[in-house]
C-alpha cells in the first residue's frame, strides 16, 4: 500500500495541486518525481536493494517532464505528448519480453511479496516453473499491446475532436484501460494460480 501511495497516488496528487497552484507542467512533473526518490532511498536503505518498480516509475516522469518542453505547448501538443508517454510504456513492456525476465515479472514481485528477502527468493523460484513464466509474459503482453493501442486511439481523437473533448475523454481513458487490466490481471492471475494448484495436485496424487 505504501509503495502504490508513493509511487502512483503521491506524484498525481502532488502534480496536480501544484498546476492549480500555478506552477508550469514541467515543474510540476518534476517536483513529483521526488515521491519514487523518497521510496527508492527508502527502500535502498532498508532492504539494501534497488526497487524496479520505484525506478520504473521515476523514468517515466522524468520523460514526461522532458517532453513537455519539446515543441509546441498548445492543448492538443500535450495531449499527444501524454499520450506518447503511455504508449512508450507498453512498447517497453513488449520490448522486456525479449529479455531474460518481462517487466511484470518485477512488478509482480513488488505488489506479490512483502519485499524480505525470504518472498523475494519464493517469488524468484517460481520462474523455474513453465506455467510461471507463460502467465508473466501473457500479462506483459496483454499490458504492452493495451497500452499501445490505448496512446495510438488518444493521439487519433486529439487530432479528430476537439481539444476541449479530448483533455475530458483522456484521463478516462487513462483510468479505465488501467481499472481495466488491474480487475484482468487479478482474474487470470487467480485463474492461474487455481491451475498450478490443481496440476500440482494431479501430480502429487
Amino acid at each position: 500500500m505504501l509503495t502504490i501511495a508513493l509511487n502512483v497516488a503521491a506524484p498525481i496528487i502532488t502534480c496536480n495541486v501544484l498546476r492549480d497552484q500555478g506552477w508550469s507542467e514541467f515543474a510540476a512533473l518534476l517536483a513529483s518525481g521526488a515521491w519514487p526518490v523518497l521510496d527508492s532511498v527508502v527502500h535502498l536503505i532498508w532492504r539494501r536493494r534497488l526497487d524496479e518498480f520505484a525506478v520504473v516509475t521515476l523514468v517515466f516522469l522524468v520523460i514526461t517532464a522532458a517532453a513537455t518542453l519539446v515543441g509546441p505547448h498548445s492543448v492538443q501538443a500535450l495531449l499527444i505528448k501524454d499520450s506518447a508517454i503511455t504508449g512508450l510504456f507498453g512498447l517497453l513492456c513488449l520490448a522486456t519480453l525479449l529479455a531474460p525476465r518481462p517487466l511484470m515479472f518485477y512488478f509482480g514481485r513488488k505488489f506479490a511479496t512483502d519485499g524480505t528477502a525470504a518472498s523475494t527468493a519464493w517469488w524468484n523460484d517460481l520462474w523455474q516453473h513453465e506455467g510461471f513464466r507463460r502467465t508473466t509474459r501473457t500479462m506483459t503482453t496483454v499490458w504492452g499491446v493495451a497500452y499501445c493501442l490505448e496512446a495510438a486511439a488518444r493521439i487519433a481523437l486529439a487530432y479528430v475532436l476537439g481539444a476541449g473533448t479530448v483533455a475530458v475523454l483522456s484521463p478516462i481513458l487513462i483510468y479505465g484501460v488501467l481499472g481495466a487490466l488491474v480487475l484482468w490481471t487479478m482474474m487470470y492471475s487467480k485463474r492461474a494460480r487455481r491451475r498450478g494448484e490443481e496440476r500440482a495436485a494431479a501430480a502429487t496424487g
